[in-house]
């Protein structure tokens, strides 16, 4: 027989008494939760409202895949996301999920994406050629608009001036701050509707949804293969043979911009953050490319060859991940270790603690590279750089490919100078740099 036991329980005060350092990094906040309670705690959020709170890899991988078919999103993804970029794949459930899963699962097979490497490539170099040398500077801006670019150029090829491009830019991340704002002070929704700050924002989507359609369009009327994701989303049909509406679409296209650059420019900047911090790193990888150069100028075979660059990749990604949060909702009733769930209860998993939890990885806070020769904790129920289960991220493969590419030609153009500063973090809806100051070389 199972003994029950009571979660721990984080009192409604104490959340409100720290809620100005929980705006600005809750992180601190809910480590110091976590070692006080142990692995899972309640923290009441308002009158009859609480979230609980899990660094539990067990129970994480139970709620993804082994009962995964007893969770949903929660409300933050499936309601207030969505009020913001629509019900795509991201912030979709049930079977409307399943059907556009099934939809554009294929235009990220790794036989398709190979059609746009070369762009993915061509936009990495440009974009890199923004780095100035010899001179402090925050490097997240740079990689910020190069995985903006890429996502862009991927799926709209030549098509989209670069004032469009800005807009989209611009709207993706102040809807972003927005909804941190009502997340993480959810006493204060009630001022966000009526002083016209949500209205606002939802306007802006509108206009992107605008600019979005008039491409799509464009597209529809034009005779040139262009072997872009545009095109395979616009090729691909259901089971039925119909193809998707054009608000599904749009919808798509606004969550590819919203996952699908922020996640990868943040990764990015973390793992040149840690280079600047383990220059023997740099050398590695430097060795590396030199090597792959010279057996071949096939894109697809620097990608499968590079592989201590993409360890450092994971590597990074465990120490910041970028979805550093999951979240899930049960259906009905559960238990899991003598822990009781009633009914819709607001589970939120930090990846972050999972990833730097003492019990499984040696030590935790370093940069190891070499750690991930391990294939069982590369694939293990303690590391979720993409999530688990069904709904992984269907762009994995084209943000590995991406990170791959930029990394491997920033070190083989630049020497980042060694920093010894202490990493700084911003979390938002996805965890952000902050001040990721770096000083690049041009190499010989």
């Amino acid at each position: 027989m199972i003994t029950l036991k009571k979660i721990p329980e984080v009192s409604l005060l104490k959340f409100i008494r720290h809620s100005l350092a929980i705006l600005k990094n809750p992180l601190p906040f809910h480590k110091d939760n976590f070692l006080l309670y142990g692995n899972i705690f309640r923290l009441k959020v308002g009158f009859g409202k609480s979230v609980i709170f899990s660094r539990d890899a067990d129970l994480l991988s139970y709620v993804l895949q082994k009962n995964q078919k007893n969770f949903t999103k929660s409300p933050i993804q499936t309601r207030d996301l969505a009020k913001y970029i629509g019900k795509g794949l991201l912030t979709a459930e049930g079977e409307k999920w399943q059907k556009q899963r099934r939809l554009i699962q294929p235009a990220f097979h790794k036989g398709q994406l190979q059609l746009v490497l070369n762009t993915i490539y061509v936009t990495i170099q440009k974009e890199l050629n923004t780095i100035t040398t010899n001179e402090p500077k925050d490097i997240f801006p740079v990689f910020n608009n190069l995985a903006f670019q890429t996502v862009v150029k991927s799926l709209f090829s030549s098509e989209i001036s670069e004032e469009d491009i800005k807009k989209l830019q611009y709207t993706t991340e102040v809807t972003q701050q927005m909804l941190v704002k009502e997340l993480r002070q959810p006493y204060l929704g009630w001022w966000f509707k009526m002083s016209g700050k949500i209205k606002h924002h939802i306007l802006l989507i509108d206009e992107s949804r605008f600019i979005l359609k008039k491409l799509v369009n464009q597209r529809k009327s034009s005779e040139i293969k262009y072997n872009d994701l545009l095109e395979m989303l616009l090729d691909a049909r259901y089971d039925d043979g119909s193809e998707m509406d054009e608000s599904q679409l749009l919808d798509e296209i606004l969550i590819l911009f919203a996952a699908g650059h922020e996640t990868t420019s943040n990764a990015l900047t973390f793992t040149c953050e840690l280079l600047a911090r383990n220059t023997q790193v740099q050398d590695k990888i430097l060795q590396e490319v030199k090597e792959i150069k010279e057996q071949s100028s096939n894109l697809m075979d620097w990608i499968m060859k590079a592989q201590y660059t993409k360890l450092a990749i994971e590597e990074a990604m465990r120490l910041y991940p970028p979805a550093y949060f999951i979240d899930r909702v049960n259906k009905e009733e559960d238990q899991f270790k003598g822990f009781v769930f009633p009914k819709n209860s607001n589970l939120l998993f930090s990846v972050y603690e999972i990833h730097r939890h003492p019990e499984f990885w040696d030590n935790p806070e370093a940069f190891i590279p070499e750690r991930f020769l391990n294939e069982n904790r590369k694939f293990s129920k303690n590391y979720y750089p993409f999530g688990a289960g069904q709904r992984m991220c269907i762009g994995n493969n084209f943000a590995m490919y991406e990170m791959i590419l930029t990394i491997m030609t920033v070190v083989e153009r630049y020497e980042i100078k060694e920093k010894l500063d202490p990493i700084k973090i911003k979390p938002l809806i996805t965890l952000k740099p902050l001040d990721a100051i770096l000083e690049f070389k041009e190499r010989n």
